[in-house]
């Protein structure tokens, strides 16, 4: 009997017309965050695992029980990005971002990886928007993504408090 192939577990696939609403969430958050000066990084799917070690920090859950590492064939230890806070701070520091003119505005949109015990809502791989003002000095840079933010919700139709 032929074997039968299904999604891994904590896992989905995303089919139409779910991702007409993905491709517009997206669609939005681009329009929105150009205008607030933010350009788009797209950093790899997997990092030197140190890096989210360092980043996220040691005595984490996400490091300690939630990280997809592995080993490659060049025995180097690498993991499925849990979170893109980490990876765009190093591609700010190798590229050398720091000299551009201060602060710089960067977002990310795609797949994270945690190894969650599945529960309803929550995956294994899902996906994020996120905003990062690096080089910003005091509140006035949070208040920034903060108004970003009430923004892309508005563009959603979102309602808050």
């Amino acid at each position: 009997m032929a074997k039968r192939f299904q999604a891994p577990k904590g896992t989905r696939d995303l089919l139409p017309p779910e991702t007409a609403i993905w491709a517009r969430v997206e669609e939005s958050a681009r329009r929105v965050f150009a205008l607030y000066g933010f350009r788009e990084i797209r950093t790899p799917i997997f990092e030197d695992t140190e890096l989210f070690a360092r980043g996220v920090g040691e005595g984490t859950d996400i490091v300690g029980k939630e990280m997809y590492t592995f080993v490659d064939k060049g025995e180097r230890n690498l993991t499925l990005r849990p979170e893109s806070t980490a990876a765009v701070c190093r591609a700010y520091v190798e590229h050398g971002m720091q000299t551009l003119p201060q602060p710089v505005r960067l977002f990310y949109i795609g797949p994270q990886f945690r190894y969650e015990r599945p529960q309803k809502g929550r995956y294994r791989q899902f996906h994020q928007i996120g905003a990062e003002l690096l080089g910003g000095k005091g509140a006035d840079s949070d208040v920034e993504v903060l108004l970003l933010l009430v923004r892309f919700l508005n563009e959603l139709c979102f309602q808050y408090l």
